[in-house]
């Protein structure tokens, strides 16, 4: 079976994890610094925060940054849950803004017509490791006086214009789930160039505490582990040839997949996409319908994958929401996710084109 996803997990990583495990500093400690430090030299940034996960680094950027009640943050209306609810999370309202119909980005135009007095910051999503368009969501927010967050957990080591995502805005956060681009098991990381935004971050993800046992504010406890560091800084280490494996592949599949009906992935101009998902689209020229090509793929041992079934103003915990996202509905009902990550060979690639060309007869 080719699996949709899987961790790269080496001896390197075990044996990282026993040495944290016999210096007997398993909570937040050294290695967490020392991979805070690493993860911004990676991005270009000047600080990085290390969670416990990407939905509590999304949550803790947010607060830093002052997302309250009454607020409304627009983001997209087609991407992962935790993008809208670490908002509501904060207090505040996501307002759903259509995404571009071929980068499945925030569409800016939808999002300048989304603006309203309440408006206090636009999140974008780096979607499937493809950056959104920074040049023209970057002057909305300066034309209106918005925060700019990058909600980049799909997207490391993706550039636009060769500068990487999570410093553009007034602050970035990246997920190291299992199945992301690297991993630290769970993880999360908050980067800026602010260091109001750095020292309240902090604050946020260790119970609010100026210093031990003295607390300024209600903060949470988001920490990473010195084990999860440990993970984290040898997969950095192996960042680069993950991307540069996810992108072979990702050439591969442009270039031979010629079945009827199936669109590949459009990269946007000055974007290096890094492919944390090869996201297809299928139109009605395709001989299956998208259930019966995912049965298919399965039966013949690929495994593939919706990334994502529901547009966000659609499920059960905004009803009554009212959002025209036509684009987003569409892609809902469209989208199929092939095999891309680091374990698949050029074989499996092949296999893959062999079996979706042969729809077309």
């Amino acid at each position: 079976m080719i699996p949709i996803a899987q961790p790269e997990i080496g001896e390197e990583e075990i044996t990282a994890v026993t040495d944290v495990l016999r210096s007997g500093m398993l909570a937040s400690g050294p290695k967490v610094k020392a991979f805070e430090d690493a993860f911004a030299g990676y991005c270009n940034t000047s600080y990085a925060i290390a969670t416990s996960n990407g939905t509590n680094a999304l949550h803790a950027g947010m607060l830093a940054a002052g997302i309250g009640p009454g607020d409304e943050v627009i983001i997209p209306a087609f991407t992962f849950f935790a993008t809208a609810s670490t908002v509501a999370m904060c207090g505040a309202t996501p307002v759903f803004a259509d995404v571009d119909p071929r980068t499945f980005t925030l569409d800016p135009a939808a999002v300048a017509e989304a603006i309203t007095a309440k408006t206090k910051a636009v999140m974008g999503v780096h979607l499937f490791g493809q950056p959104f368009d920074l040049d023209a969501l970057q002057e909305i927010c300066s034309d209106n006086t918005l925060m700019l967050f990058e909600d980049a957990a799909q997207a490391h080591a993706a550039e636009y214009k060769g500068q990487r995502v999570g410093g553009f805005g007034t602050f970035g956060s990246f997920s190291f789930y299992p199945t992301k681009n690297m991993t630290t098991g769970e993880g999360g990381m908050i980067t800026t160039d602010d260091p109001e935004i750095e020292r309240r971050a902090r604050l946020y993800t260790n119970h609010g505490q100026s210093e031990k046992y003295l607390h300024t504010l209600i903060g949470y406890n988001y920490r990473m582990t010195d084990i999860a560091a440990a993970i984290g800084l040898v997969q950095l280490e192996k960042l680069d040839a993950y991307t540069s494996r996810r992108i072979e592949n990702a050439r591969y599949y442009d270039t031979h997949i010629r079945a009827s009906g199936i669109t590949p992935p459009t990269v946007m101009p000055g974007a290096r996409h890094v492919y944390h998902q090869y996201v297809i689209r299928l139109t009605e020229e395709c001989p299956l319908l998208r259930d019966e090509l995912i049965i298919h793929l399965k039966n013949q041992g690929i495994g593939s994958a919706i990334h994502y079934p529901i547009a966000l103003p659609d499920q059960p915990v905004f009803a009554g929401t009212s959002y025209e996202c036509p684009v987003s509905r569409s892609l809902a009902q469209s989208v199929l996710s092939l095999p891309v990550h680091p374990g698949v060979s050029q074989d499996d690639c092949e296999r893959v084109c062999r079996l979706l060309n042969d729809l077309s007869g």
